[in-house]
């Protein structure tokens, strides 16, 4: 319709253009038809005016059958932009009956479902959302079982044959020391007379004696390891001697200490080699030496380290990664553990500052670092050194706990896994290593019981702290019972 109205517009201002240049061309005309004067000249000059006036007067009249062909066409636009402007009144009209139609048919259909526009709108929703969600779930689990049976075939060999192939000695150890004696009345003279010899021995050595009624045995505490160590070695060098007293136990303690960082030296330096990475800073070797009287949960820190270099380089060599430097990243990885007593913050993070001074690569520092997750893990050689930590930590008597620990831990477990809905028991087996969770048959199906063991999974990963792995497994159980009569 604009554009009928805009050409309107155009085709007039055109006519009125062509009607001044006609007006102009006639009033020239005009002046030039005045009576010529009499002679030849003006006749001719009348004969040319006679022409141009017969001339004017047919261009005048096309201009008259223009203006009668462009009225003709102006009224027939008029007729059009009136049928137009009907049509769209009658289209306006249309639209708002059925407006009015739809709501009536909305009205009709809350009043006989008894549900408002919007409450539909929400159930509709909400259906959508979980039909969207069990599809999901049902793709979701597609995927994890294909991933599953490929990753987990690689993943089985290459760990087992990690394991199968390291094999390291377990001892348990603890804060305390056993020194037996050779005959009871030794314990007398390591008191001393009033008690100076054994108050001489605390002093100079920082560890406690113990000497109770066990028969020719005492007892040396200490958290220290090394400190310990070396009070085991003193007393028992006295022992040995038969001279007690507190100038000899100071000349003994020095000769000990002298001694265990030999023995640290060695220890340290015994480890490198077996382990096979090549040069490693001096002070770093005599810190893995101290690490030999150092335990986590009762295993031997510089044993767990040599077990987890041999770890971390199989898995190495079979994934085709540099295996020299994964085993010095698994290697040094609980190098902090030696310094935890004398500098703040955690082991991690002091091992990597510690391998950062003595020049070791930063993709060593990183992996010390992301151990425990403390960084993000950046590197294939962090993930390496966290898999042959957890398996050298969490295999099968390489660690031990506290039972109050312990406890609490499964305690959490059965918490976790209780809270979600529709679960009816909760189990603890295998000493926290497996979940079996009992779900009431009736609220949960198959696919939501998918759902629980990923949940479950998940909620454990992060808030949980654990060596190894722990496998949840839902059970679903439906019953038929008819009693016949």
């Amino acid at each position: 319709m604009a554009i009928l109205v805009a050409v309107l517009i155009v085709v007039a201002a055109a006519i009125a253009v062509l009607l001044v240049v006609v007006l102009r061309t006639v009033t020239r005309n005009s002046a030039a038809l005045q009576p010529p004067p009499s002679n030849p000249a003006a006749a001719f000059a009348g004969d040319e005016t006679t022409e141009r006036r017969a001339d004017l007067e047919r261009r005048q009249q096309r201009l008259i059958e223009s203006e009668q062909r462009l009225d003709a066409e102006a009224r027939r636009l008029d007729e059009r932009q009136r049928a137009l402007a009907d049509a769209e009144q009658g289209l306006a009209q249309a639209q708002e009956q059925l407006a009015a139609l739809m709501t009536q048919h909305e009205r009709e259909l809350e009043r006989v479902a008894g549900l408002t526009a919007a409450d539909a709108k929400n159930e509709l929703v909400s259906s959508i959302e979980a039909q969207a969600k069990r599809d999901a779930a049902l793709i979701v689990r597609d995927i994890e079982t294909t991933a599953r049976e490929e990753g987990e075939m690689r993943a089985r060999r290459i760990v087992v044959g990690a394991i199968q192939r390291v094999a390291s000695e377990q001892t348990t150890e603890s804060v305390v020391t056993v020194l037996h004696l050779p005959a009871e009345d030794m314990k007398g003279r390591i008191i001393g007379r009033e008690g100076r010899n054994i108050r001489a021995f605390e002093s100079i050595t920082g560890v406690n004696l113990i000497i109770d009624d066990t028969p020719e045995a005492v007892l040396l505490s200490c958290f220290d390891p090394v400190r310990r160590e070396t009070g085991r070695l003193t007393l028992e060098k006295l022992v040995l001697d038969g001279r007690i007293h507190p100038h000899r136990i100071e000349e003994q303690h020095e000769r000990s200490k002298v001694e265990i960082a030999a023995l640290c030296q060695r220890a340290g330096e015994d480890a490198v080699v077996d382990v096979g990475i090549g040069e490693i800073h001096p002070e770093l070797i005599k810190l893995l030496g101290q690490l030999r009287y150092r335990t986590s949960y009762g295993q031997n820190v510089l044993k767990h380290l040599v077990e987890s270099a041999h770890l971390a380089g199989v898995m190495a060599a079979e994934l085709r990664l540099d295996v020299t430097l994964n085993k010095r990243c698994a290697f040094l990885h609980d190098i902090g553990k030696a310094l935890t007593h004398e500098v703040q913050g955690s082991h991690a993070i002091v091992g990597a500052e510690l391998a950062r001074k003595y020049g070791e690569p930063e993709e060593v520092c990183h992996a010390i670092e992301a151990h425990h997750n403390e960084v993000e893990v950046r590197t294939v050689e962090g993930v390496l050194t966290q898999c042959a930590d957890g398996i050298s930590g969490g295999r099968p008597g390489a660690r031990r706990e506290s039972l109050e620990h312990y406890v609490q831990r499964l305690e959490r477990i059965e918490r976790i896994a209780s809270t979600q809905v529709g679960v009816e028991k909760v189990y603890a087996m295998q000493a926290g290593r497996e979940i079996r969770v009992m779900v009431k048959p009736e609220e949960i199906d198959d696919i939501g019981a998918q759902v629980i063991a990923r949940d479950v999974a998940k909620q454990i990963e992060e808030e949980l702290t654990y060596p190894g792995q722990i496998r949840i497994t839902v059970v679903r159980e439906s019953r038929a019972i008819e009693v016949a009569k």
